[in-house]
C-alpha cells in the first residue's frame, strides 16, 4: 500500500466491520422461517449475505413457497433486528469506534452497507456515530447489493471521492467483491463467524488481523 497515492477518502462496511451483528440478521431469517413452518439453514445465509433488504427479502419469500410475502418478509426482519440494537444486542466491535474516529478526522468517511436504512440508522444512532460519517447508503437505495459495485460507487459520489482514490474496509466476501468491483483498495478484517471464501479474500489488498491492524494499514494509506 505505501506504493500508492494517498487516498483521500474511506467506506466502511458496516455489519461485521462497526458491530457485531451479522448473527442478528441470521436470526431474523431463521425466526422468520420458523414462524411459517419453515427450517433456515446455514447455506441460506451465506447466500443471502451481501443481499440488499429487497432481494435478501424476496430470497426468504421463494423459501417459504410465496413470493407475495416479501414486503412483509422484509418489515418483519427489519424490525426484529432495530429491536435487538434497541437492546443493546449489537455492540461495537474492539477497534471500531477508534477506527472511525481516526479516519473521519482526516479525510471523508462514508459507510456502504447492505443493511436497510432503518437499521443503519439504528446503529448509528445508537452508538452515538451519525456525527462521523459524511455519507451512508444502503444497498436497498441502489440498483443491486453486493457483491455488485452499486453500493460503494454510490457512497464515493457522496462524498465526491473517485473509487480509485478510496479504501474500503470490509470483513464479507461479498462485500470484498463489492468493494474490488467498485474500484477501491480493499481493506479486509475476515469475519470469524462467517469467513469469506479464498477467492473472495484473494480480492482484498490487505487482509488484517483485526481493527487495530486494519487501521495501522488504513492510516499508512492516508499518511
Amino acid at each position: 500500500m505505501t506504493a500508492t497515492p494517498r487516498a483521500t477518502g474511506v467506506i466502511l462496511d458496516m455489519d461485521g466491520v462497526i458491530v457485531d451483528s451479522e448473527h442478528l440478521w441470521e436470526r431474523s431469517w431463521r425466526a422468520c422461517c420458523a414462524r411459517r413452518g419453515v427450517r433456515w439453514e446455514s447455506s441460506d445465509t451465506a447466500t443471502v449475505q451481501g443481499m440488499s433488504s429487497p432481494e435478501w427479502a424476496a430470497f426468504v419469500a421463494a423459501k417459504l413457497g410465496d413470493p407475495g410475502l416479501a414486503d412483509e418478509v422484509r418489515s418483519e426482519c427489519v424490525d426484529l433486528m432495530v429491536a435487538a440494537i434497541s437492546a443493546g444486542d449489537a455492540p461495537l466491535l474492539d477497534g471500531a469506534a477508534d477506527l472511525i474516529r481516526k479516519a473521519s478526522e482526516r479525510v471523508p468517511l462514508a459507510l456502504a452497507s447492505s443493511a436497510a436504512r432503518r437499521v443503519i440508522d439504528a446503529v448509528l444512532d445508537a452508538h452515538d456515530l451519525t456525527g462521523h460519517f459524511a455519507a451512508t447508503v444502503s444497498s436497498e437505495e441502489v440498483s443491486r447489493g453486493k457483491p455488485s459495485p452499486d453500493v460503494y460507487l454510490a457512497a464515493a459520489r457522496r462524498i465526491d471521492v473517485e473509487p480509485a482514490d478510496a479504501v474500503a474496509v470490509e470483513d464479507s466476501g461479498n462485500g470484498i467483491r463489492a468493494a474490488h468491483a467498485a474500484g477501491l483498495t480493499v481493506i479486509a478484517i475476515p469475519n470469524p463467524q462467517y469467513p469469506p471464501k479464498p477467492d473472495a479474500l484473494a480480492h482484498a489488498d490487505v487482509v488484517a488481523a483485526g481493527h487495530r491492524d486494519a487501521l495501522d494499514a488504513l492510516l499508512a494509506r492516508l499518511s
